[in-house]
């Protein structure tokens, strides 16, 4: 006698291929479903890292990072910046002087503070005839100083000066233009000024004044490695004309010129641009 036996339906569990196969696929796509597009990762996956790097403790120490810096730290860092570029300034593009008398004028007036281009030397340049110039004090040509008595100021000016931001506090500084160089000979006679023979046009003196203001001298020949200067107003201007006594015959070193007069940059009135190198 036939018995029907009861036929197990198809995907049950008890069905050992289709548990098989099941297997396989779960397998095969959860080692895929970071590849396969639309399928999420799997729990602990790379997905999930990201989530939780992202979460509020990741939040919370972005915005840390981005907080500024409180006004009492930054304050003091802006300042010290501040210092150190103008120092740089200073050292290696311009420094400030204040004109002090008006052996200058009318190029320069007294209280005038000029830009002196300190590159310059630096570059190669050397001092030509025409150019206005500051110079260190060669030697007794300006008489002393007066020393500030207030501890406090001083400090503070001393600091200024070093770093250029107010001129220099020691002030023995002049300013003249150069009307000759090394191995060439100047000479004065009645209102003419000569530069190796050759008649030197003065279109820059002072309304009034010629060339000589009565003071005749010469001829001198102006050593290797100096200058000779003259002020604009011949006849209010201590120069090299009156320190003929003096080191080098009145001529000044060329290695105490500090750099060519660029420009008046105060008072705003008066500004006036004489060029990179001071014509």
């Amino acid at each position: 006698m036939a018995v029907n036996l009861p036929e197990t339906p198809s995907g049950a569990l008890g069905d050992p291929g289709v548990q098989e196969v099941e297997d396989t696929r779960h397998t095969s796509g959860a080692a895929g479903a970071s590849d396969a597009p639309g399928v999420t990762d799997a729990p602990g996956g790379r997905a999930e890292a990201r989530r939780r790097a992202g979460g509020p403790r990741g939040r919370k120490a972005r915005r840390s990072a981005r907080r500024p810096r409180p006004w009492w730290i930054e304050l003091p860092a802006m300042v010290v910046i501040g210092l150190v570029v103008a120092l740089l300034i200073k050292t290696c593009l311009f420094q400030v002087f204040t004109i002090p008398s008006g052996s200058m004028e009318n190029t320069l007036r007294v209280g005038d503070r000029v830009g002196v281009n300190k590159l310059a030397p630096l570059t190669g340049w050397k001092p030509e005839p025409g150019q206005p110039v500051v110079f260190k004090d060669p030697g007794n040509w300006l008489p002393p100083q007066p020393v500030d008595s207030n501890p406090f100021t001083n400090a503070v000016s001393s600091v200024l000066s070093f770093v250029g931001l107010v001129p220099p506090k020691d002030d023995n500084y002049l300013v003249k233009r150069v009307i000759a160089t090394g191995g060439e000979t100047v000479q004065c006679t009645g209102t003419t000024l000569t530069v190796d023979g050759k008649k030197v046009d003065e279109p820059y003196l002072h309304p009034g004044d010629d060339s000589c203001a009565g003071l005749d001298f010469g001829p001198v020949k102006v050593p290797a490695g100096y200058i000779w200067v003259e002020g604009d107003h011949r006849s209010d201007s201590a120069d090299s004309r009156y320190h003929r006594q003096g080191p080098g015959g009145g001529a000044v070193p060329v290695d105490n010129v500090v750099g060519p007069v660029s420009a008046v940059v105060w008072p705003l009135n008066h500004f006036d641009w004489f060029g990179w190198t001071g014509r």
